[in-house]
């Protein structure tokens, strides 16, 4: 018999807990929004139409294309297309140089490369990154799909609420969103729907919306063996929220978390991230946005002061030409500016350029055109890599947070290939082993450049000592290990390489040819030693001779 109770008064206190978190959070998220992302949040759900939000508050459009850039810089750094970013690894084996397991694993990276390309991934993972970088959260809604495999839904920020387990995991994600009564009817049909909702469509009102609460957590009534969908390990949930009814829309179930949630830095306990490119650089936002209005108004009062003059001159007009003038009174007065400035407008200018270059580099702007920005003739390529190394220091933290991201989206996909039965049978040595995911994408290789240049400099120094010192030093390399590892940093195809064992046996032969040569040398060597001593020439007292026996 189940113990739990799941009804929309259960469902409803559970979102009253987790607005708790939500309302505190909402404030900061509002104000991110104004000045970053006007378009990007969805607070309230009861909104009567779709019109795009419109906002005052951005004067200049340095916030808007820090943003942009550090959106472009993560796509094409962290998940380009057309590079293969993500390598697939056995974890828990000691055989990593086996050339089955490596090709398995090719293999199985293939598959998914050619999942994410036919899916909508690509096109939204732009959009996370945004999410991200200003607001430090992003959710992704992970569905099945029967042509492409997996199809992504970006939640907008502000239409949901999290609740994490004790490993400090989403686990809970309650959504709040409005749907027409057209797409609630097909949907669910016309059994599951409410009253309002079938009224609707009978008045031919099929865009009239309706709030709808989406929940997801852990079920607790999960049964492992069950065949049912609400029995499985994360129950779902829908409903109408303003409905009179105390029915659910729909009541079934996950075997796998569907969402991918991105989350940047998050302080002890809490639920959401409390520090974000977009939350460090809000203060310079906001200054920036204050000065370019004063220095507006400066220039303003520059070109086009305030006049006075005598009242007799009230209905004169003032033309904009060359020639133009305007009569004085009979006291020979005219028009004159009520106060004279002269703004330091200038100074102002270098405060604004200096507020402006300090948001792209909060937003690594400045990284993501290193190579732009370091092509004078100056600079040397030590100095280039150098100054890439300490962006890439500062850049690590939240690249290591975007990739457990990527992580939840490629372990969902791997859970469905095998549902579905479409990965290569693995090689027996890996039966029971673990699948690991490794990140290759470019700013990961930037990350390993120094794993790469200390084992190109320990090589070149061990050969110079053995070349300098003693040649059995050499003998301390590892050959066949360095060229695998090396392989494995720079994100070379295993197939590309020839595998250990080959290698050793190819050198076997290659000895044994050898052997064989030198046994036909050591044999012509001695017939020729035998021929001087013996020759046509040689006998008698002569032979006695060579002999040194005489």
């Amino acid at each position: 018999m189940k113990e739990t109770k799941y009804s929309k008064k259960y469902f409803d206190m559970r979102r009253c807990e987790l607005d708790v978190a939500y309302n505190a959070i909402k404030p900061d998220w509002q104000d991110l929004a104004d000045y970053f992302l006007p378009r990007s949040v969805r607070f309230l759900a009861r909104s009567a139409n779709r019109t795009p939000v419109k906002n005052k508050k951005i004067k200049d459009s340095t916030p808007l294309l820090a943003v942009r850039n550090f959106s472009s810089g993560m796509m094409s750094g962290a998940t380009s297309p057309a590079t293969n970013w993500f390598k697939v690894k056995v974890n828990n084996y000691g055989h990593e140089g086996n050339y089955h397991v490596k090709t398995w694993c090719n293999s199985v990276e293939n598959i998914f490369r050619d999942i994410f390309n036919s899916s909508n991934l690509y096109r939204i993972l732009p959009s996370v990154y945004k999410q991200i970088g200003v607001f430090g959260i992003s959710v992704l809604a992970l569905q099945s799909d029967e042509n492409s495999i997996l199809r992504c839904q970006l939640l907008p920020v502000g239409s949901y609420r999290i609740a994490k387990n004790y490993k400090g995991e989403v686990d809970t994600i309650c959504r709040v969103y409005m749907e027409t009564a057209k797409n609630l009817y097909d949907k669910f049909g016309e059994e599951n729907v409410s009253k309002e909702v079938l009224n609707a469509i009978h008045s031919n009102r099929y865009e009239e919306l309706f709030e709808i609460v989406h929940f997801v957590e852990p079920n607790k009534d999960f049964m492992p063996d069950s065949v049912w969908a609400e029995d499985k390990e994360f129950i779902s949930v829908y409903y109408e929220q303003a409905s009179s009814e105390d029915k659910f829309l729909s009541k079934s179930g996950f075997d796998k978390f569907p969402y991918a949630v991105f989350e940047s830095e998050v302080n002890g306990e809490d639920v959401y991230p409390s520090e974000c490119p977009g939350i460090n650089a809000l203060p310079d936002v906001k200054q920036l946005m204050s000065m370019v209005i004063d220095e507006g108004k400066a220039v303003k009062k520059m070109i086009s002061p305030t006049y006075k003059g005598p009242a007799s001159l009230k209905n004169k007009k003032m033309i904009d030409a060359p020639a133009a003038f305007i009569e004085e009174d009979e006291n020979g007065r005219g028009l004159s500016p009520i106060y004279e400035v002269n703004p330091r407008v200038l100074e102002v200018d270098s405060i604004i350029e200096k507020l402006k270059q300090s948001i792209k580099e909060i937003f690594y702007n400045d990284l993501f055109a290193m190579i732009l920005n370091t092509a004078e003739r100056s600079r040397t390529a030590t100095e280039v890599n150098e100054l890439k190394e300490e962006k890439m220091v500062l850049l690590s933290p939240l690249l290591q947070q975007i990739h457990n991201g990527l992580n939840k989206i490629i372990d969902w996909v791997f859970q469905e290939c095998i549902f579905l039965n479409i990965l290569p049978t693995p090689p027996l040595e890996i039966m029971g082993s673990n699948m690991d995911i490794e990140f290759v994408s470019t700013l990961a290789q930037a990350q390993k450049a120094t794993k790469i240049a200390a084992m190109e400099r320990f090589t070149t120094f061990t050969i110079n000592l053995a070349q300098s010192l003693d040649s059995s030093l050499k003998n301390k390399l590892n050959a066949n290990k360095i060229i695998d590892d090396y392989a494995d940093f720079a994100n070379i195809s295993p197939e590309q390489i020839v595998p250990t064992q080959e290698v050793e046996k190819q050198k076997q032969k290659e000895e044994k040819a050898q052997e064989q040569v030198n046994a036909i040398e050591n044999i012509k060597q001695g017939s020729e030693i035998i021929k001087n001593i013996a020759g046509t020439d040689a006998y008698g007292s002569d032979l006695l001779a060579r002999l040194g026996l005489t």
